[in-house]
Protein backbone atom coordinates (compact mmCIF):
# COMPACT_ATOMS: atom_id res chain seq x y z
CA UNK A 1 0.00 0.00 0.00
CA UNK A 2 1.97 3.27 -1.02
CA UNK A 3 0.44 6.03 1.58
CA UNK A 4 1.03 10.06 0.51
CA UNK A 5 3.35 12.12 2.51
CA UNK A 6 1.65 13.50 6.00
CA UNK A 7 -0.05 16.54 5.76
CA UNK A 8 -0.52 18.95 8.49
CA UNK A 9 -1.55 22.46 8.91
CA UNK A 10 1.17 25.00 9.61
CA UNK A 11 2.72 24.44 13.29
CA UNK A 12 1.64 26.85 15.74
CA UNK A 13 4.33 28.59 18.23
CA UNK A 14 3.95 28.53 21.87
CA UNK A 15 2.23 30.75 23.70
CA UNK A 16 0.59 31.38 26.98
CA UNK A 17 -3.36 31.08 27.32
CA UNK A 18 -5.35 27.87 26.64
CA UNK A 19 -5.77 25.87 23.43
CA UNK A 20 -8.04 22.92 21.80
CA UNK A 21 -7.56 20.92 19.01
CA UNK A 22 -10.24 18.30 17.60
CA UNK A 23 -10.82 15.41 15.14
CA UNK A 24 -13.36 13.31 13.66
CA UNK A 25 -11.78 10.92 11.40
CA UNK A 26 -9.71 10.38 8.54
CA UNK A 27 -9.92 8.70 5.45
CA UNK A 28 -10.18 9.08 1.77
CA UNK A 29 -11.87 12.89 2.13
CA UNK A 30 -11.68 14.12 -1.45
CA UNK A 31 -14.04 16.98 -2.67
CA UNK A 32 -15.34 15.18 -5.26
CA UNK A 33 -16.40 12.21 -2.45
CA UNK A 34 -18.19 14.52 -0.06
CA UNK A 35 -21.65 16.05 -0.59
CA UNK A 36 -22.09 20.03 0.14
CA UNK A 37 -24.84 18.73 2.36
CA UNK A 38 -21.92 16.96 4.26
CA UNK A 39 -19.35 19.47 4.58
CA UNK A 40 -21.53 21.80 5.66
CA UNK A 41 -23.02 19.73 8.05
CA UNK A 42 -19.45 18.69 9.25
CA UNK A 43 -17.71 21.83 9.45
CA UNK A 44 -20.81 23.18 11.84
CA UNK A 45 -20.32 20.26 13.99
CA UNK A 46 -16.88 20.77 14.35
CA UNK A 47 -17.35 24.63 15.03
CA UNK A 48 -19.75 23.55 17.73
CA UNK A 49 -16.96 21.18 19.57
CA UNK A 50 -14.85 24.00 19.32
CA UNK A 51 -17.28 26.38 20.77
CA UNK A 52 -18.38 23.58 23.80
CA UNK A 53 -14.22 22.93 25.12
CA UNK A 54 -13.67 26.79 23.86
CA UNK A 55 -16.17 27.42 26.74
CA UNK A 56 -14.47 25.52 29.59
CA UNK A 57 -11.48 26.76 28.79
CA UNK A 58 -12.53 30.35 28.34
CA UNK A 59 -13.81 30.05 32.26
CA UNK A 60 -10.69 28.56 34.10
CA UNK A 61 -11.98 25.01 33.27
CA UNK A 62 -9.68 22.25 33.26
CA UNK A 63 -8.14 20.39 29.83
CA UNK A 64 -10.61 17.10 30.93
CA UNK A 65 -13.61 19.16 31.27
CA UNK A 66 -12.62 20.74 28.14
CA UNK A 67 -11.85 17.34 25.91
CA UNK A 68 -15.42 15.39 27.51
CA UNK A 69 -17.39 18.75 26.60
CA UNK A 70 -16.22 19.01 22.82
CA UNK A 71 -16.12 14.79 22.71
CA UNK A 72 -19.96 14.65 23.58
CA UNK A 73 -20.90 17.55 20.86
CA UNK A 74 -19.42 14.66 18.63
CA UNK A 75 -20.90 11.96 19.96
CA UNK A 76 -24.18 13.29 19.67
CA UNK A 77 -23.50 14.31 15.86
CA UNK A 78 -24.42 11.61 13.28
CA UNK A 79 -22.09 12.34 11.16
CA UNK A 80 -19.36 11.23 12.83
CA UNK A 81 -18.57 7.10 13.69
CA UNK A 82 -18.88 7.57 17.51
CA UNK A 83 -21.95 7.51 19.82
CA UNK A 84 -25.16 7.93 17.59
CA UNK A 85 -23.55 7.57 14.03
CA UNK A 86 -21.31 4.84 15.04
CA UNK A 87 -20.65 2.33 12.50
CA UNK A 88 -22.53 -1.65 12.78
CA UNK A 89 -20.33 -4.50 13.39
CA UNK A 90 -20.58 -7.71 10.97
CA UNK A 91 -23.88 -9.40 13.32
CA UNK A 92 -26.03 -5.76 12.82
CA UNK A 93 -25.27 -4.40 16.67
CA UNK A 94 -23.16 -1.39 17.84
CA UNK A 95 -19.93 -1.41 19.80
CA UNK A 96 -18.65 1.63 21.14
CA UNK A 97 -14.99 2.26 22.54
CA UNK A 98 -13.71 5.21 24.36
CA UNK A 99 -10.23 6.82 26.12
CA UNK A 100 -9.59 9.50 28.16
CA UNK A 101 -6.48 10.19 30.08
CA UNK A 102 -5.34 13.07 32.28
CA UNK A 103 -1.64 14.66 31.50
CA UNK A 104 -0.84 15.46 34.92
CA UNK A 105 -1.03 12.47 36.54
CA UNK A 106 -1.61 10.28 33.88
CA UNK A 107 -4.73 8.56 34.70
CA UNK A 108 -6.45 7.30 32.82
CA UNK A 109 -10.42 5.31 31.74
CA UNK A 110 -11.66 3.43 29.19
CA UNK A 111 -14.24 1.43 27.85
CA UNK A 112 -14.20 -0.84 25.12
CA UNK A 113 -17.19 -3.01 23.21
CA UNK A 114 -19.72 -1.05 25.25
CA UNK A 115 -23.79 -1.23 23.90
CA UNK A 116 -25.89 1.32 26.23
CA UNK A 117 -24.05 4.32 27.19
CA UNK A 118 -25.58 7.43 25.46
CA UNK A 119 -21.89 8.95 25.32
CA UNK A 120 -19.08 6.85 25.52
CA UNK A 121 -16.53 9.18 26.55
CA UNK A 122 -18.45 9.51 30.10
CA UNK A 123 -18.18 6.33 30.85
CA UNK A 124 -14.52 6.08 30.26
CA UNK A 125 -13.91 8.81 32.59
CA UNK A 126 -16.00 7.28 35.19
CA UNK A 127 -13.79 4.13 35.16
CA UNK A 128 -10.74 6.32 35.58
CA UNK A 129 -12.58 8.27 38.62
CA UNK A 130 -14.59 5.69 40.08
CA UNK A 131 -12.72 2.48 39.61
CA UNK A 132 -9.19 1.24 40.06
CA UNK A 133 -9.01 -0.03 36.39
CA UNK A 134 -8.26 1.97 33.02
CA UNK A 135 -10.07 -0.35 30.66
CA UNK A 136 -13.58 -2.08 31.52
CA UNK A 137 -15.23 -4.17 28.05
CA UNK A 138 -18.40 -5.43 26.93
CA UNK A 139 -21.26 -6.45 29.52
CA UNK A 140 -18.45 -5.24 32.47
CA UNK A 141 -18.57 -2.23 30.94
CA UNK A 142 -22.42 -1.89 30.60
CA UNK A 143 -23.01 -2.86 34.26
CA UNK A 144 -20.30 -0.72 35.48
CA UNK A 145 -22.32 2.41 33.28
CA UNK A 146 -25.74 1.32 34.69
CA UNK A 147 -24.40 1.15 38.47
CA UNK A 148 -22.59 5.05 37.54
CA UNK A 149 -25.94 6.56 37.14
CA UNK A 150 -24.81 7.34 33.25
CA UNK A 151 -28.09 8.11 30.47
CA UNK A 152 -28.41 3.80 28.93
CA UNK A 153 -30.29 3.93 25.96
CA UNK A 154 -31.42 0.86 23.63
CA UNK A 155 -28.16 0.07 21.25
CA UNK A 156 -30.16 0.76 18.32
CA UNK A 157 -29.75 4.53 19.28
CA UNK A 158 -26.56 4.33 17.84
CA UNK A 159 -27.20 3.28 14.52
CA UNK A 160 -28.58 5.40 11.10
CA UNK A 161 -30.19 4.31 8.13
CA UNK A 162 -26.80 5.68 6.75
CA UNK A 163 -24.79 3.42 8.74
CA UNK A 164 -27.10 0.32 8.26
CA UNK A 165 -26.33 1.06 4.14
CA UNK A 166 -22.97 0.59 4.42
CA UNK A 167 -22.82 -2.78 6.44
CA UNK A 168 -24.99 -4.08 3.76
CA UNK A 169 -22.78 -2.30 1.21
CA UNK A 170 -19.81 -4.19 2.90
CA UNK A 171 -21.58 -7.44 2.85
CA UNK A 172 -23.10 -7.70 -1.08
CA UNK A 173 -18.70 -6.64 -1.99
CA UNK A 174 -18.07 -9.97 0.52
CA UNK A 175 -14.54 -8.02 0.66
CA UNK A 176 -13.35 -10.03 3.83
CA UNK A 177 -12.69 -8.50 7.49
CA UNK A 178 -14.04 -5.32 6.98
CA UNK A 179 -14.76 -2.05 5.35
CA UNK A 180 -11.94 -2.10 3.30
CA UNK A 181 -12.76 1.60 2.19
CA UNK A 182 -11.89 2.55 5.71
CA UNK A 183 -14.15 5.25 6.11
CA UNK A 184 -12.66 6.48 9.22
CA UNK A 185 -14.86 8.59 11.75
CA UNK A 186 -13.22 8.36 14.69
CA UNK A 187 -13.85 11.65 17.17
CA UNK A 188 -11.59 13.15 19.74
CA UNK A 189 -9.85 16.20 21.43
CA UNK A 190 -6.80 17.37 22.91
CA UNK A 191 -6.44 20.27 25.46
CA UNK A 192 -4.27 22.51 27.63
CA UNK A 193 -6.25 24.46 30.11
CA UNK A 194 -4.38 28.13 31.71
CA UNK A 195 -2.16 26.17 33.94
CA UNK A 196 -0.58 24.53 31.27
CA UNK A 197 -1.95 20.78 31.96
CA UNK A 198 -2.80 18.73 28.64
CA UNK A 199 -5.79 15.94 28.57
CA UNK A 200 -6.36 13.62 25.55
CA UNK A 201 -9.94 11.92 24.36
CA UNK A 202 -11.20 9.38 21.96
CA UNK A 203 -14.43 7.61 21.38
CA UNK A 204 -15.02 5.87 18.01
CA UNK A 205 -17.70 2.64 17.02
CA UNK A 206 -14.84 1.03 15.51
CA UNK A 207 -14.77 -0.50 12.03
CA UNK A 208 -17.75 -1.19 9.84
CA UNK A 209 -18.33 -4.85 9.88
CA UNK A 210 -15.44 -5.61 12.22
CA UNK A 211 -16.15 -9.13 13.73
CA UNK A 212 -15.06 -11.44 16.53
CA UNK A 213 -15.00 -8.37 19.43
CA UNK A 214 -11.96 -6.52 17.16
CA UNK A 215 -11.19 -3.88 19.71
CA UNK A 216 -9.17 -0.65 17.66
CA UNK A 217 -6.85 2.12 19.11
CA UNK A 218 -9.13 4.62 20.32
CA UNK A 219 -9.33 2.68 23.56
CA UNK A 220 -5.78 1.56 24.28
CA UNK A 221 -3.56 3.90 26.23
CA UNK A 222 -0.96 4.46 24.22
CA UNK A 223 -2.15 3.56 20.74
CA UNK A 224 -4.54 6.33 20.17
CA UNK A 225 -4.83 7.81 23.21
CA UNK A 226 -2.43 9.61 25.35
CA UNK A 227 -1.68 12.39 27.37
CA UNK A 228 1.64 13.68 29.89
CA UNK A 229 2.25 17.08 30.99
CA UNK A 230 6.12 16.19 29.91
CA UNK A 231 5.37 16.10 26.71
CA UNK A 232 2.32 16.01 24.70
CA UNK A 233 -1.40 14.79 24.36
CA UNK A 234 -3.03 12.86 21.32
CA UNK A 235 -5.53 11.19 20.11
CA UNK A 236 -5.70 9.29 16.65
CA UNK A 237 -7.70 8.00 14.26
CA UNK A 238 -7.01 5.56 11.28
CA UNK A 239 -6.16 2.25 11.28
CA UNK A 240 -6.04 0.86 14.08
CA UNK A 241 -4.05 -2.32 13.88
CA UNK A 242 -1.05 -0.24 12.95
CA UNK A 243 -1.31 2.33 15.30
CA UNK A 244 -1.12 -0.24 17.85
CA UNK A 245 1.14 -1.97 16.86
CA UNK A 246 3.50 1.09 16.58
CA UNK A 247 2.10 2.57 19.45
CA UNK A 248 1.88 5.75 18.03
CA UNK A 249 0.60 8.26 20.54
CA UNK A 250 3.11 7.06 23.57
CA UNK A 251 5.67 7.04 20.75
CA UNK A 252 4.76 10.43 19.95
CA UNK A 253 4.57 11.73 23.55
CA UNK A 254 7.95 9.86 24.14
CA UNK A 255 9.98 11.49 21.59
CA UNK A 256 9.22 15.41 22.34
CA UNK A 257 9.88 14.23 26.09
CA UNK A 258 13.13 12.88 25.36
CA UNK A 259 14.18 15.43 22.94
CA UNK A 260 12.88 18.39 25.34
CA UNK A 261 14.56 17.40 28.40
CA UNK A 262 17.80 16.58 26.62
CA UNK A 263 18.06 19.98 24.96
CA UNK A 264 16.71 21.61 28.30
CA UNK A 265 19.66 19.94 30.14
CA UNK A 266 22.14 20.72 27.39
CA UNK A 267 21.57 24.50 27.54
CA UNK A 268 20.84 24.74 31.32
CA UNK A 269 25.17 23.06 31.20
CA UNK A 270 26.01 25.84 29.30
CA UNK A 271 24.61 28.18 31.43
CA UNK A 272 26.31 26.50 34.22
CA UNK A 273 29.25 26.86 32.47
CA UNK A 274 29.32 30.17 31.60
CA UNK A 275 28.77 30.56 35.67
CA UNK A 276 24.56 30.74 35.88
CA UNK A 277 22.94 28.62 38.18
CA UNK A 278 19.15 28.23 36.91
CA UNK A 279 16.63 28.00 39.88
CA UNK A 280 13.36 25.56 39.22
CA UNK A 281 11.31 28.28 37.19
CA UNK A 282 13.89 29.04 34.96
CA UNK A 283 14.70 25.52 34.16
CA UNK A 284 11.10 24.97 33.65
CA UNK A 285 10.84 27.88 31.20
CA UNK A 286 13.93 26.57 29.65
CA UNK A 287 12.18 23.00 28.67
CA UNK A 288 9.18 24.98 27.89
CA UNK A 289 11.05 27.09 25.05
CA UNK A 290 13.59 23.88 24.47
CA UNK A 291 11.60 23.18 21.20
CA UNK A 292 10.40 24.99 18.27
CA UNK A 293 7.19 24.48 16.53
CA UNK A 294 8.66 22.79 13.01
CA UNK A 295 10.60 20.34 15.79
CA UNK A 296 7.19 18.95 17.22
CA UNK A 297 5.53 19.06 14.16
CA UNK A 298 8.74 16.65 12.54
CA UNK A 299 8.36 14.34 15.15
CA UNK A 300 4.57 13.21 14.57
CA UNK A 301 5.34 13.32 11.23
CA UNK A 302 8.05 11.06 11.34
CA UNK A 303 5.83 8.77 13.54
CA UNK A 304 3.13 8.99 11.29
CA UNK A 305 5.17 8.07 8.40
CA UNK A 306 6.48 5.10 10.09
CA UNK A 307 3.16 3.66 10.95
CA UNK A 308 2.31 4.25 7.64
CA UNK A 309 5.40 2.27 6.14
CA UNK A 310 3.78 -0.48 7.63
CA UNK A 311 0.89 -0.16 5.66
CA UNK A 312 -1.54 1.80 7.71
CA UNK A 313 -2.70 5.27 7.45
CA UNK A 314 -4.73 8.05 9.01
CA UNK A 315 -4.00 10.86 11.91
CA UNK A 316 -3.18 12.32 14.83
CA UNK A 317 -3.63 15.67 16.66
CA UNK A 318 -1.50 16.80 19.09
CA UNK A 319 -1.01 19.74 21.84
CA UNK A 320 2.02 20.28 24.66
CA UNK A 321 1.91 21.98 27.57
CA UNK A 322 3.82 24.32 26.32
CA UNK A 323 1.47 25.55 23.23
CA UNK A 324 2.31 23.76 20.00
CA UNK A 325 -0.55 22.20 18.32
CA UNK A 326 -1.29 20.80 14.98
CA UNK A 327 -2.54 17.70 13.02
CA UNK A 328 -0.41 14.88 10.98
CA UNK A 329 -2.04 12.82 8.61
CA UNK A 330 -1.36 10.65 5.39
CA UNK A 331 -4.89 10.45 4.51
CA UNK A 332 -6.43 12.53 1.85
CA UNK A 333 -8.05 14.91 4.64
CA UNK A 334 -9.15 14.88 8.28
CA UNK A 335 -12.15 16.17 10.17
CA UNK A 336 -10.31 18.73 12.21
CA UNK A 337 -10.76 21.77 13.58
CA UNK A 338 -8.43 24.35 16.57
CA UNK A 339 -9.31 26.87 18.44
CA UNK A 340 -7.00 29.21 21.36
CA UNK A 341 -7.02 31.70 23.89
CA UNK A 342 -5.84 34.47 21.30
CA UNK A 343 -9.30 34.34 19.50
CA UNK A 344 -8.18 32.22 16.37
CA UNK A 345 -10.50 29.74 15.48
CA UNK A 346 -10.63 27.10 12.31
CA UNK A 347 -12.00 23.73 10.89
CA UNK A 348 -11.13 22.09 7.95
CA UNK A 349 -11.90 18.70 6.22
CA UNK A 350 -9.30 18.18 2.92
CA UNK A 351 -5.27 18.19 2.76
CA UNK A 352 -5.18 21.51 1.21
CA UNK A 353 -6.70 23.28 3.77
Amino acid sequence: MSVSAPAAATPETAQPGWSLVIHGGAGILERSRVSPETDAAVRVALDRALAAGSDVLRQGGSAMDAVQAAIIVLEDDPNFNAGHGAVYTYEGTNELDAAIMDGTDRKAGAIARAHNTRNPILLARKVMEESPHVLLSGEGADRFSAEMGLVQVDNSYFGTPERKRQLEELKAKKVGWFDVDLKYGTVGAVARDTHGNVAAGTSTGGLTGKRYGRIGDSPLIGAGTYADDRSCAISATGAGEFFIRVGVAHEICTRIRMKAEARAEFLAQEAERGGTTLDAASQARLLASSLSAEEVQAIADAVIGEMGALGGSGGIIYLTPWGHKGYSFDTPGMFRGMASSDGARSVAIYGDE
